[in-house]
């Protein structure tokens, strides 16, 4: 549907953010269309089908520990499916199992027998989680800064529990492997590991973006439609201007910077995920297998061990990373070592390079930054939080809450 030539407010962008901010407005009675060049809502949030199974762009899971996940939305109509807490580590050809005692106490004595280190080390690992996870969030934030890996060592959980575990663990997250993120951002990204659980949903990880834009009018979405040029008094796209009360950008830095030449794009982190399929999975559990020093992988999993749907029979979906670009063929026989099988037992399926998969986050940490860019003018994005759900959804929070502020100031 044709975007009006004029409305209360116009969202560019249609990834968690801009959704945020727009079911916000919705739900406050404000005339807002979202408007988003792809074909798709979600954002960097995609999910396509491939031969029957399902397929994120790039391995990518939802934190329940992000608050504003839990918060905003329904999770039991995403149909979760869900990984263990914890990880697989292969030393010396052995696979190791490290998991969250609270949540698995059958594999205790695995997780303690784990080649993480001295029991006084391992015991520092114990301390680092419960000090994210517990203690309040200001508190942490008050705490001197350094880098990711600066802040594990000051923890002393030893050489072998960074390089076997966090680093490799990490590096997934992250999307950098020198550990070199702010250990404030650490610090908030451990403690949603530790409150929360990871899990798929039954349809993908696009279904996260389709349950908020549900939650909008048809005729509010415009998909495939590009905005060009952005003010506080409107946005101009293929099909001329429309004005507006405010204008809100919601997208990707890159795009955000161009639109707004004002702002900075911190340099994307990028991701290459390699999609094998397999006769059947050769794991007991639903556990991420992390990658090994020296290697190119920084990890690999059976998806469909936690979310069965993503295979459209028995067969196992296997996701494993890089964080440089990889040919399948220089993967192969790694994702085969790290799962334990042979490799003609591994069937390619596709391969996906995210190249802006997410903005780095280097020390000092810019929580909350700036929203209200003045005169009708708005930006969110998780470039204005931290770099992930919780950051994007956060983001839209606080810029909903200014847009209102303004509407409702006296004209």
């Amino acid at each position: 549907m044709s975007l009006p030539s004029r409305v209360e407010v116009v969202v560019v962008g249609a990834g968690l953010a801009g959704l945020s901010v727009a079911t916000r407005l919705a739900a406050a009675g404000r005339d807002v269309h979202v408007v988003e060049a792809s074909d798709h809502v979600g954002g960097r949030l995609r999910t396509d089908r491939v031969d029957g199974f399902v397929v994120d762009r790039g391995f990518q899971v939802l934190n329940t520990g992000y608050p504003r996940a839990a918060a905003d939305l329904d999770l039991p109509a995403l149909d979760l499916g869900w990984f263990w807490t914890g990880a697989v580590l292969r030393v010396e050809g052995r696979a190791h199992r490290v998991v969250d005692p609270r949540k698995h106490p059958s594999a205790v004595l695995d997780t303690v027998r784990a080649p993480l280190g001295t029991l006084l080390q391992e015991a520092a690992v114990g301390a680092f989680s419960a000090r994210a996870g517990y203690l309040p969030v200001d508190r942490l934030l008050a705490a001197p800064e350094r880098s990711a890996e600066q802040a594990l060592r000051r923890a002393r959980v030893g050489d072998r529990a960074i390089e076997r575990f966090f680093r490799p663990f990490l590096s997934g997250v992250l999307l950098e492997d020198e550990l070199a993120t702010s250990s404030r951002y650490l610090d908030l990204l451990w403690r949603s590991f530790v409150r929360g659980r990871i899990g798929l949903p039954a349809r993908g990880m696009q279904a996260v973006g389709e349950q908020l834009a549900d939650r909008l009018p048809t005729h509010a979405r415009h998909l495939g439609t590009e905005v060009t040029a952005v003010t506080g008094t409107g946005v101009r796209t293929a099909a001329g201007e429309t004005l507006a009360e405010a204008v809100v950008v919601a997208t990707d830095p890159g795009t955000a910077s161009r639109l707004l030449p004002s702002l900075t794009a911190s340099a994307p982190r990028q991701v290459t995920t390699h999609l094998h399929v397999l006769p059947g999975s050769p794991r007991a559990e639903p556990l991420i297998v992390l990658g090994q020093p020296g290697g190119r992988l920084v990890n690999s999993v059976v998806v469909s061990d936690a979310q069965p749907t993503y295979s459209p029979d028995r067969r196992a979906l296997v996701a494993s990373s890089t964080l440089a670009p990889t040919t399948e063929a220089e993967v192969r026989d790694e994702v085969a070592r790290l799962q334990g099988v042979a490799t003609t037992d591994l069937e390619h399926l596709t391969t996906i390079t995210v190249p802006g998969a997410q903005p780095a986050v280097l020390p000092p940490l810019q929580l909350r930054r700036p929203v209200d860019l003045g005169d009708g003018l708005f930006v969110c994005g998780d470039h204005r939080d931290t770099p992930s759900i919780q950051g994007a959804m956060a983001s839209g929070a606080r810029t909903a809450r200014a847009v209102l502020a303004r509407l409702q100031q006296p004209r």
